[in-house]
């Protein structure tokens, strides 16, 4: 009996483990990716030396990222599709592999409605049905674009910000539009930083830069950095917006 028990003691050794990370792990659960490669990791995993980007655990699996045999993160116990019907994943071009604008996949975005403009990269959106970490009235500062300052309580306005502000209010103010997001999902501030798309399936991001409106922002690494880089090259050939003489 007693070398049963130790059995049993040693197979349930075994189970334990199995059942917390197949029973205990939520879709939602935060994990981590970097910037290259294709697997995900726990928090202070080694390969996360050179960068860190948190992802819920559906979308990293569903993005085809595979656990990290090193940390062991968790796994989802079932088919992905089973977790839960209701998860709408947010659209990541960086886990997406999309390297230009256009390549987006629109229908996969995050719908919002845009009801507030702050300034001419910033605006203030509603979203109906937010899924799990996003609120249903955000501030959106608009991902790899730096528009000249309007409302800096210290500082005058910039040349060319109140025309890239009055551009921005015109086109997206009570618009809907759609969301994609990159590497970081908000910055220090708290604001959600996104790629916005308007109906017409188009980046208004983009849009800013090549139209001179607005400079790429290069401080900060973003999946299209070398797109909207050569974007701003071309509007201050064509001296356009901001760049005009």
């Amino acid at each position: 009996m007693r070398g049963l028990n130790r059995k049993f003691g040693v197979i349930a050794l075994f189970l334990i483990p199995v059942f917390v990370v197949l029973g205990q792990a939520a879709p939602t659960e935060t994990v981590y990716v970097t910037n290259t490669g294709r697997v995900y990791h726990l928090d202070g995993c080694a390969s996360l030396a050179r960068s860190q980007i948190a992802v819920a655990l559906i979308d990293a699996v569903r993005s085809g990222f595979n656990p990290c045999s090193r940390c062991r993160p968790p796994v989802l116990g079932a088919n992905v599709s089973d977790f839960p019907h209701d998860y709408v994943p947010l659209y990541r071009v960086n886990l997406a592999g999309r390297n230009d604008c256009s390549e987006a996949a629109f229908a996969q975005m995050l719908p919002a409605v845009v009801i507030g403009h702050i300034d001419g990269d910033t605006v203030r959106v509603r979203i109906p049905n937010p899924p799990p970490g996003l609120s249903v009235i955000e501030v959106v500062r608009l991902l790899g674009v730096d528009a000249p300052e309007t409302v800096h309580p210290n500082r005058p306005a910039e040349h060319f910000g109140q025309e890239t502000s009055d551009f921005v209010r015109q086109e997206l103010l009570g618009r809907t539009v759609r969301l994609a997001f990159d590497w970081d999902l908000r910055d220090r501030f708290g604001r959600l930083l996104a790629y916005i798309y308007t109906e017409q399936g188009r980046s208004f991001n983009a849009r800013l830069v090549y139209e001179g409106y607005a400079e790429a922002l290069l401080a900060f690494r973003f999946q299209f950095m070398d797109e909207f880089r050569t974007l701003e090259t071309e509007a201050r050939r064509l001296e356009r917006g901001l760049w005009a003489r």
